[in-house]
């Protein structure tokens, strides 16, 4: 539960962050890192779009320097975006200065005021500098998708032993997801819809 849903005590550092964003309605907010890519992102775009789904993607800057085609295509469908640094960069190996300048590289493409920091990690100084700039979403349950010792079947029984009302729920359009995604990704959203749970796209204002 460490990993899937992250602690009380966690949160309460970083009192300005976003975990879990609370509506009228049940309400979740699915989430996809790491992207864009040619061979998983378009299949996510597929899917959300057969399922009439709108998503937050927070985005690697070194691979939409690669691929801008698809951070216009997932703001042509309807989704937000966000910053997820220039090079998946941890806060914690590197001086403030030197996240801060990756951080400010990959706005430049980007343009989102959305923020998450590569594996949830953030230097508390660091935070509070880049909360000036940026909208700090964390999240309120990581499916797992990524843990190649994780079957499927396990990553969609995180979804739905965690999920609740305002959970802001990861997946990542990675290779090192992609066979655990896709099994889990559709199965998931026809869970949740089942439960009553509608889907937002995080605002970039």
């Amino acid at each position: 539960m460490l990993i899937e849903q992250p602690p009380l005590l966690y949160r309460i550092l970083f009192p300005d962050t976003v975990w879990r964003i609370h509506r009228r309605r049940r309400t979740v907010f699915l989430t996809f890192d790491d992207g864009p890519i040619p061979e998983v992102t378009p299949w996510v775009l597929d899917t959300l779009d057969s399922f009439g789904v709108k998503a937050t993607f927070f985005l690697v800057g070194d691979n939409v320097s690669r691929h801008p085609e698809l951070l216009r295509e997932i703001l042509r469908r309807g989704h937000s975006v966000g910053n997820h640094t220039m090079n998946h960069m941890q806060s914690t190996k590197v001086s403030t200065r030197t996240y801060l300048r990756n951080v400010a590289m990959a706005h430049k493409l980007i343009g989102s005021r959305l923020f998450r920091p590569p594996h949830g990690l953030v230097r508390w100084s660091t935070a509070k500098v880049l909360k000036r700039h940026f909208s700090l979403i964390m999240y309120d349950l990581v499916s797992r998708d990524y843990n190649s010792k994780l079957t499927g079947e396990q990553v969609l029984d995180n979804v739905k032993r965690y999920a609740r009302k305002g959970s802001i729920i990861v997946f990542h359009d990675s290779l090192k997801a992609e066979r655990n995604m896709r099994y889990a990704l559709p199965r998931a959203i026809e869970w949740l819809k089942a439960k009553g749970y509608a889907f937002e796209a995080i605002p970039m204002k």
